[in-house]
């Protein structure tokens, strides 16, 4: 099978997503359902479905849809880390519908002001309910946060993350520092696993090209190994630089120098053992 470990859905009727509310976003102000997904997915037969707005209401809905389909073999899901009835919270989610499907938790902290956010006591109490749990925490972050992700990331050593995006590398302006050295040092703690998502939307969304993603692949590649990459498409905001098969296509063209055994661990089998993802 191949997995794809990091997609979204919205029904801009239901909620508003007002982080593309700015014009370089309008090709994807609009509805995406899981069957737009579907219908351009080619050979994926399962993903993970990847929270979008702090809002309680959206994980019930993301957990209610995994449960109506075939297609989606996890969720990562949103809960208030800072909040003291956090294992309450997730309780909750697991006992309520569809929450068997409820694998992981994420923040925008891209978002927070606070560069230390994820420091702080009360979210390290969080991520703690979270690995008590069974769950995954993903880690949405930018270059300049992730010498506090790495701190938060040894704290917490019984805690599974997964970095998404790659932490969103400057691909597009270059200059593979001090990025490189941040994802190295994050890869050192083996609780610690690495989307290989986002990246064409961090080249330029008209000429990018295999080789300008090429370098900075290499170096996750390098720091994390194979069996702790996953291929992530993050359709649909992948469409404002590609469509979803040349997505795929460029992640097949990343990993062509793999073995077979090696392109299986990124295409399916890091995501099948870190979100439980099964066939």
């Amino acid at each position: 099978m191949i997995v794809d470990a990091h997609h979204h859905v919205w029904d801009l009727a239901v909620r508003d997503q007002d982080w593309i509310t700015d014009p370089p976003m309008g090709a994807i102000r609009r509805d995406f359902s899981l069957a737009d997904l579907a219908a351009v997915a080619g050979p994926v037969t399962r993903t993970v479905l990847v929270q979008t707005v702090a809002v309680p209401e959206e994980t019930p809905e993301l957990l209610a849809l995994a449960a109506s389909t075939d297609l989606v073999g996890a969720v990562v899901g949103w809960t208030d880390l800072t909040s003291p009835a956090v294992g309450d919270a997730l309780s909750a989610l697991r006992a309520g519908g569809g929450g068997e499907w409820l694998r992981g938790v994420r923040h925008v902290v891209q978002a927070e002001p606070d560069p230390e956010w994820l420091c702080r006591p009360d979210v390290l109490r969080g991520l703690a309910a979270v690995g008590r749990a069974g769950l995954v925490y993903d880690l949405l972050t930018v270059p300049r946060r992730l010498p506090a992700a790495r701190r938060a990331v040894a704290a917490m050593p019984d805690v599974p993350f997964v970095l998404d995006h790659c932490s969103k590398p400057p691909i597009a302006s270059g200059g593979l520092e001090p990025w490189a050295a941040g994802v190295r040092a994050l890869a050192a703690h083996d609780n610690v696993t690495c989307k290989v998502s986002g990246l064409v939307t961090e080249a330029d969304w008209r000429r990018w090209t295999v080789a300008d993603l090429r370098p900075w692949f290499d170096v996750v590649l390098d720091a994390f190994g194979p069996s702790r990459l996953m291929f992530g498409s993050d359709w649909p905001v992948c469409l404002l630089a590609a469509p979803y098969a040349d997505v795929l296509e460029a992640a097949r063209a990343l990993t062509d120098e793999l073995s077979p055994a090696e392109r299986a661990e990124v295409f399916a089998g890091t995501a099948a053992r870190v979100y439980g993802v099964e066939p």
